[in-house]
């Protein structure tokens, strides 16, 4: 499912419009990215927890030639599923 599918199903389920559902599934998501930069980790419960990762810097290979490079410490965002959205599968 991508985001025009899903704001789609959320028109549907709403009952309302499309410019509707998707100016609230964009609320929903500008929400999450928020609450991850501020706090670090955002739960939903029943749905699941989405976490910021931090990658340490590290040596990896240039695929094409082979020559060792050094890549960047970076951070990431991770989701655990939680045990009422596992279930549902």
């Amino acid at each position: 499912m991508n985001r025009a599918a899903l704001n789609e199903a959320v028109a549907k389920e709403m009952g309302d419009s499309k410019a509707a559902a998707d100016r609230a599934v964009a609320a929903v998501l500008e929400s999450i990215a928020k609450g991850l930069k501020k706090q670090g980790e955002v739960s939903l419960v029943g749905f699941g927890t989405f976490k910021v990762k931090k990658r340490a810097a590290r040596m990896g290979r240039n695929p094409k030639t082979g020559e060792a490079i050094k890549i960047k410490a970076s951070k990431s965002v991770g989701f655990k599923a939680g045990r009422p959205l596992k279930e549902s599968l």
